[in-house]
């Protein structure tokens, strides 16, 4: 049986229909259609069901779905190794990567290790649940990601920096430019909330600040509430990286104790890396200190 059909299997499951399965992997919708038939007929079962609204795996596909994650990350790490005794011309780095970091770092960071190694490839991973992107370093699904630290995950973890929360408000809000912001304001505008998953770090930050916000809106995006707090439809508390170079209108104010959140790049075991996750996780490292020094705290890594 070919991995490339547990392959297509995988992404046509993420995506849930065979057309953007198809797009993103560059085949025709007919080409993933046959190579899932034809996976179908060789495990002699239904893997998929098949609607007007999609596809969704059947019970036995969601039973052999970590056996196909299992070989597939096999097949990554057999390629990756290939590429060692090669030399580090080429390869390919897999990194899942959460949203502040994807658009404030990632371009730059990805865009400088090219120069540099320009025949290593990558594939990008994005989650905004700390949970999915440690479980993909875990399984092999990912070779290195970025997390918010500490991890419950057996992992080992670089702290890169300390992302400061600030509250936002609109640039001709009566509290703009407020320092310290006062917390009873939370309550008293509207507000916008960002859904955060597993992680929570935006209501630990508002507990300990002892306010319950006068919520107006729940959003699953950090760009959506920058929108809107532009336009005044709210406040909202944000991580510091993602006003960086901030092209909305909207000014950040410090809360009354300052609140941050520990970005770091983590992998499975660093003593057993490819040379190009190597490479590509020591050249994160001092992109980041020659770029974000003043929030640059990086001991050695956090190991299990």
């Amino acid at each position: 049986m070919s991995v490339a059909k547990y392959q297509i299997f995988l992404k046509t499951v993420e995506r849930g229909s065979f057309t953007a399965a198809a797009r993103e992997l560059s085949f025709t919708k007919s080409g993933i259609s046959h190579a899932i038939s034809s996976l179908e007929e060789e495990l002699g079962v239904s893997l998929l069901i098949r609607s007007h609204g999609g596809v969704t795996p059947t019970a036995d596909g969601r039973a052999l779905m970590p056996y196909f994650e299992k070989m597939c990350a096999m097949q990554h790490q057999l390629e990756q190794r290939a590429a060692d005794l090669r030399g580090m011309e080429t390869g390919l780095v897999k990194v899942a990567t959460f949203t502040s970091v994807s658009e404030k770092w990632l371009p730059n960071i990805l865009k400088t290790f090219q120069e540099l190694y320009p025949r290593i490839e990558f594939e990008l991973l994005p989650s905004n649940y700390n949970t999915e992107i440690a479980r993909w370093i875990q399984d092999g699904t990912a070779d290195c990601g970025f997390l918010v630290l500490p991890t419950e995950a057996n992992l080992d973890c670089w702290l890169l920096q300390r992302d400061q929360w600030k509250a936002i408000v609109p640039w001709d809000h009566p509290l703009a430019g407020r320092e310290p912001f006062p917390p009873e304001a939370l309550t008293q505008y509207p507000f916008i909330l960002l859904e955060e998953g597993d992680d929570y770090e935006i209501q630990e930050v508002l507990d300990t600040l002892g306010v319950q916000p006068n919520v107006q809106y729940r959003v699953q995006q950090d760009q959506v509430i920058l929108a809107m707090v532009s336009c005044g439809l709210g406040i909202s508390i944000m991580e510091e990286l993602m006003l960086y170079r901030c092209a909305y209108p909207l000014v950040a104010c410090s809360l009354p104790q300052p609140f941050y959140r520990n970005i770091g790049v983590c992998v499975k075991d660093k003593n057993a890396l490819s040379n190009s996750t190597r490479a590509f996780i020591d050249h994160t490292r001092r992109w980041v200190l020659a770029n974000f020094p003043d929030g640059w705290n990086a001991p050695p890594p956090t190991t299990r």
